[in-house]
């Protein structure tokens, strides 16, 4: 359910395939990292990891010189650069590339480094085919089994040219019939959602569900109420109790289908809210909505 000013309010095709009738359920998984202590120190840097079915997110905060490192990584990944007095330097498959503040990047398979050279904030958003990672995550005994009405990860075609370093400013204006800020790799699709300045209107929430994936919120400024409502069953048992969760930055939730849900901006200032799913999502692309679809071509049978 839409505002009719909102966008997604005449799409269609909200899930990657036909879903059953789901009868079990799981609930919500939130990672609050500014409230719990990081899951790895090292190289001057400090990170918190939370996990979904198919990602993750490592949030952390780095000292002057301070650098993320990956050996051996599987497949690509994602880095956010939200602050714009953050540069970064990325390096890469013999590649080192100087990348302003307010950026996103995606990062090949393979040996990586990330520096910031004057220190700051950088979350890096993986697949969970990264096992060392997913054993780190704070909620790692959530997934132990493999959560109900996931549909698991299938890549998406290799982007034009190969894997290499891509890197995209976040510096995108608004456009209107446009969703937010939205990127693709093989692996994810993530929503830089466009500024939210003051609570928000609460005649215009979007409570909607997705029948077959999650769906990460990276809240990076401000304070969320993540409003969330679990189908009743024929099954009391399965019945779920509503939750209104409140949250601060920097935190991610993870939310389960097909938990009905909504996210409330709270806060007078800044609330900067991040959407994360994987693999990307089908509707999202057939709207034409991602910045980068010419890099990364959908599979051919959603052409």
């Amino acid at each position: 359910m839409y505002d009719q000013t909102d966008p997604r309010w005449s799409m269609t095709d909200a899930s990657a395939a036909p879903a059953a009738v789901a009868t079990t359920f799981s609930g919500a998984d939130y990672g609050l990292f500014y409230g719990t202590d990081p899951q790895i120190v090292d190289e001057g840097a400090r990170t918190w990891l939370t996990r979904g079915q198919n990602f993750l997110v490592g949030y952390s905060e780095l000292e002057t010189g301070g650098a993320l490192s990956r050996n051996d990584q599987v497949d690509e990944y994602v880095l956010l650069l939200p602050d714009r007095e953050t540069p970064a330097i990325v390096e890469a498959k013999g590649e080192q590339v100087e990348v302003s503040g307010f950026s996103l990047v995606i990062l090949p398979p393979g040996d990586s480094r990330i520096t910031l050279p004057e220190g700051g904030r950088a979350t890096r958003i993986f697949s969970t085919k990264s096992e060392d990672l997913n054993a780190l995550c704070a909620n790692a005994d959530s997934y132990a089994e493999q959560h109900p009405n996931v549909t698991l990860l299938e890549p998406w075609p290799d982007p034009v040219g190969g894997f290499r370093i891509r890197t995209y400013s976040l510096d995108v204006p608004p456009t209107p019939g446009r969703f937010g800020r939205i990127f693709r790799c093989t692996t994810l699709m993530v929503n830089y959602l466009d500024e939210q300045h003051g609570p928000r209107d609460v005649a215009k929430l979007s409570p909607h569900h997705h029948d077959d994936f999650e769906q990460g919120s990276l809240a990076l400024a401000g304070t969320y109420t993540h409003h969330l409502r679990w189908p009743w069953t024929t099954n009391l048992a399965a019945w779920r109790d509503d939750e209104h969760a409140l949250v601060k930055s920097p935190s991610l939730t993870v939310i389960p289908p097909p938990a009905i849900h909504t996210s409330r901006g709270m806060d007078e200032g800044l609330n900067q809210l991040v959407d994360i799913f994987s693999p990307p999502r089908i509707d999202f692309s057939k709207q034409g909505w991602v910045l980068n679809a010419d890099e990364y071509p959908a599979p051919a049978s959603l052409r």
